[in-house]
């Protein structure tokens, strides 16, 4: 056997056995201590958005998870950016672990009142009971629809004593966990707790007051469906709210605040994965690059970045866009090798240069 031969067949045992057995690395579970110790450490300070973001504003976002299921691998880390969108496709792609990356602390103290909502609630009726201070919904039948949940819960009205017990509960559950959070914190909890009690299942992304005609609701969000008509929000079963929850119950959904162009979130993310021998699924960017775009070397310091994240050849970006201000959102996926590879030959310098053709 020749030294090429051997250090080929060195290769294949360890594609045969050392791979399968990093694969196993990632925790199926995460201590409180630590949970909190990487939301901590991993994170940035946080930045300005123009918009509160209390809800993705994506009506299509779903379109794009036949595809996805299709090309990528189940298992892995999922990478994300806001609030709710990314638990639909965490159900979606059944990754053993997320972070969700985003510039605003407020996104982070969001999911953390997501994340004690999911781990107080007994179902989805219960969930979005507390999530809007309101009575459950009644008469539900075994397996009931998203539109179902939500055309119960709709004439209900807003209960400010819920509300206060609501946020009591929240804030005790994760002083519990030993989140350390300040009052600022805290403040800012109650205000984006108040957003979800006022707007209730008609909130949208940037309301002026909450609630807005024409614009995309909590409640069409959680009640839309993919291109074929097949619901696949979180909410639209139990199944995939569940799938959900146990993440949760188990501290694998982690949120960061980050800059995608920043020098620490992502590659702390990076780096965890490596040392797990973790790859990663998905990485939902949103039309965060439409921003970065806007500057000579955001755009550039966010690709070099993406480059220290372990990845595969199915691996893959969901981006979305929207060909004018104020027009109709589309997702759509790419390979995150081959955009990597575009960006190293210098097949990238505009953000039209990552949009679909």
């Amino acid at each position: 056997m020749t030294i090429r031969h051997r250090a080929l067949y060195a290769a294949l045992v360890l594609c045969l056995f050392v791979a399968p057995l990093r694969s196993q690395d990632l925790p199926v579970r995460i201590s409180d201590e630590e949970f909190w110790r990487m939301v901590s450490e991993f994170s940035e300070d946080g930045g300005f958005f123009q918009f509160d973001n209390f809800m993705s504003n994506e009506d299509t976002l779903q379109w794009v998870i036949p595809d996805l299921q299709r090309r990528t691998k189940p298992g892995g880390v999922f990478i994300g950016v806001g609030p709710e969108q990314n638990f639909t496709y965490l159900a979606a792609l059944e990754s053993k672990m997320a972070f969700i990356i985003d510039i605003r602390r407020q996104n982070m103290l969001e999911h953390l009142i997501y994340k004690a909502l999911f781990e107080m609630s007994s179902d989805r009726a219960d969930f979005v009971s507390r999530l809007f201070s309101r009575r459950r919904p009644s008469g539900l039948n075994p397996g009931y629809t998203a539109a179902t949940l939500f055309e119960r819960l709709k004439p209900i009205p807003a209960d400010t004593k819920r509300l206060a017990e609501n946020k009591r509960l929240v804030f005790d559950h994760l002083a519990r966990r030993g989140f350390k959070l300040s009052q600022d914190d805290l403040d800012r909890m109650a205000y984006i707790y108040g957003a979800f009690f006022e707007g209730g299942p008609d909130l949208t992304f940037a309301p002026t007051r909450f609630f807005n005609g024409g614009q995309t609701t909590y409640s069409s969000l959680m009640t839309a469906t993919d291109e074929q008509g097949e619901a696949r929000s979180f909410l639209s079963s139990e199944e995939k709210f569940r799938y959900v929850q146990d993440l949760q119950k188990k501290n694998l959904i982690v949120p960061l605040v980050g800059d995608f162009a920043g020098s620490k979130a992502i590659r702390a993310v990076g780096d965890y994965m490596r040392s797990r021998g973790a790859t990663l699924t998905a990485f939902y960017a949103s039309n965060v690059e439409q921003y970065l775009f806007q500057h000579p070397q955001e755009w550039r310091r966010f690709y070099t970045n993406v480059e220290t994240l372990p990845v595969d050849t199915s691996s893959t970006f969901i981006r979305s866009f929207t060909p004018l201000p104020g027009g109709k959102w589309f997702s759509a996926i790419a390979s995150i090798v081959d955009g990597l590879k575009a960006f190293s030959d210098g097949r990238i310098r505009s953000y039209a240069d990552i949009m679909p053709r």
